[in-house]
């Protein structure tokens, strides 16, 4: 099975100039963990829930601990990435998941523009399908 197969295709994506508040906001409306950072075109990073966890905490807080809401992705996003293509197979990404224990890896073109994403969760219902 091939990642094109089972990947989530044009995911929503924020800037790295979006605040911590956006990506909480857009992640809790649509429901994901992981967004991937684009600047003008280019992944450049991925913030994940994990990512964001102290943040959520801190909007309940008081009026300095909302103001860390406001702090840029690009001072807490991952910005060494991995990534993968849609013409790599699932066994790579799913030895990727297991060694780097994260939970979802942008996919891109051979020029390195961002096409999908793919979670572990895209995995396990592609394997549902199969069984």
């Amino acid at each position: 099975m091939r990642v094109r197969d089972i990947m989530t295709r044009n995911p929503r994506t924020l800037g790295p100039e979006s605040t911590v508040y956006d990506a909480l906001a857009l992640m809790a409306d649509l429901e994901v963990r992981h967004l991937p950072i684009v600047s003008e075109g280019a992944l450049v990073g991925v913030i994940s829930d994990r990512d964001l966890r102290p943040f959520a905490r801190a909007s309940l807080e008081g009026p300095s601990a909302r103001e860390r809401l406001r702090v840029r992705l690009s001072d807490v996003m991952s910005g060494d990435v991995l990534s993968i293509e849609e013409e790599d197979d699932v066994d790579t990404a799913i030895e990727l998941f297991l060694e780097n224990k994260i939970g979802a890896i942008p996919v891109v073109d051979p020029e390195g523009d961002l096409t999908g994403i793919l979670s572990v969760l895209d995995v396990l219902r592609g394997a549902q399908g199969r069984l």
